[in-house]
Parts: C-alpha cells; structure tokens; sequence
C-alpha cells in the first residue's frame, strides 16, 4: 500500500507540473500572438499615414524591420507550440506509464492475496501425498507401516497443518492393534500438543474407548464428561452423549 500511495503521489506531481507548464506556453503563445496582431496592425496604420517618396522609403525600412521582428515573432511562436506538444506527450506517456505500474502492483496484490489463501486451504502437494501414503496403510490393515509412515511425516512435516491428524491415526493404529497404553499416550498427546484443532476432541473419544477396553469405566465416564466440557460444539459430542447414557444404564 505505500508503494501505491507513493506511486499516486508523484502522479500527482508530475501531472500538476506538466499542467503548470502547459500553461506557462499557452500562455507565452498568446502573447506573441498579440504581438504579430500588434505588429501587423503597425504596418498598416504607418503605410496609410505615408504621404511622400521619403516617408515610404523610410516605411520601408521600418516594414523590413517590422517583417523581421514578425519573422522572430513566428519562430518563437514555433518553438513553444513544439515545446507545448512535447509537454502534453510526456504527460500522455507519464499517464500511460504509471496506470501500467498500478496494474502491476494490483496484480501483484492479488496474485500474494491468493497465494495467502492457497496456503490457508490445501497443503503442499508433497505434504499431502506423504500423508495419504500413510493413511492408506492404516485402510489396508498395517497398522505398523502405518505407524511408521505418520511417524515419518511428523518428523519431515512437524509444522505442517496434517500434523494433529497424523498424530491422532498413530494412536488409532495402536488401538486397533489392542495397544491401548500406547494408544491412550498418542491421543493424550494430540489433546496437549494441539487442543484447539479439531482432532483433539476425536483423540479423547478414542482415549475414553480405549479405557473402556481396559475395563477402567469410571476413567472413561471422566474423559467423556472432560470431552463434553471442553469440545462442546464438536463433532464428538454427538458419540460422547450416548455413550454416557448407556454407561448409566449398566
């Protein structure tokens, strides 16, 4: 934006300048053109007083030097009406030049603003494809080369927006695998390492499932009424509600 503004700002200058100076000649082409109409109109009265052989022959070296003065007169005339043409060109290309740089800066503008939304959607395709890599593992069964390939993505891609999601099918491989220790420990930490994302409040769904399979109820019923608290607008609740209602019911 101050480019931008710096750029109107000398648009500005040179556009009030140029206007100054067109002036400036149009008015200098005005008064030389007084001066031929006052010149020519010398001619003519001094012509119509001459009444003898020696007052023409006077006039005429006056009119010679009027014709002069006339001819120095046109010339000027000639080279402001050159210099008022080169004026208004150069403000015509000055116009020219700085729309085309606006243009630029306003292409530019959009192009980092959808390069900025790019970057909030979809993440890089290698990122992606490392972790769809992984993901199909855990779909096929192998929950181990599952394992190992989040495991991997986490350490190639530790910032990257997948990474709560990649942390949270480690501690559903291990889950499925009948690991509810190690389960329990990786969703635990997608819950500490990332609580705002929305995996979080997937992870303590699953860490209330593995207790249960552990036969520790009341730690269930703890991390379900946890979840219900602290996700209560997630998807989550839905789950976490009825499976309060059938433990009370036991």
């Amino acid at each position: 934006m101050r480019r931008l503004a710096l750029l109107l700002v000398l648009a500005w200058s040179a556009s009030a300048h140029a206007l100054f100076d067109d002036d400036e000649a149009r008015r200098r082409i005005e008064e030389l053109r007084r001066q031929m109409q006052n010149t020519e109109r010398a001619i003519v009265d001094r012509l119509a007083k001459a009444e003898d052989r020696s007052a023409l022959i006077d006039l005429a070296g006056q009119l010679e030097a009027l014709r002069g003065e006339l001819a120095r007169v046109r010339g000027q005339l000639e080279v402001v009406q050159h210099q008022l043409d080169v004026s208004e060109r150069r403000q015509k290309d000055l116009y020219v030049d700085i729309d085309a740089r606006l243009r630029k800066l306003e292409q530019a503008r959009e192009q980092g603003a959808a390069g900025e939304k790019a970057a909030e959607g979809a993440p890089p395709p290698a990122e992606a494809k490392a972790y769809e890599a992984a993901l199909n593992q855990f779909k096929l069964g192998n929950y181990p080369l599952a394992i190992s390939a989040f495991q991997g993505f986490l350490v190639t891609y530790p910032s990257s927006r997948l990474a709560p999601s990649a942390q949270y099918w480690i501690g559903n491989s291990h889950f499925a695998q009948r690991d509810y220790k190690q389960a329990i420990a990786a969703q635990q930490k997608v819950v500490s390492a990332w609580p705002e994302d929305a995996k979080a409040a997937d992870a303590m769904l699953n860490i209330a499932s593995s207790q249960e399979a552990m036969g520790d109820r009341r730690g269930a019923q703890k991390t379900l009424e946890a979840l219900l608290a602290k996700y209560p607008d997630s998807a989550a609740v839905a789950s976490a509600k009825q499976r309060l209602a059938q433990g009370s019911k036991r």
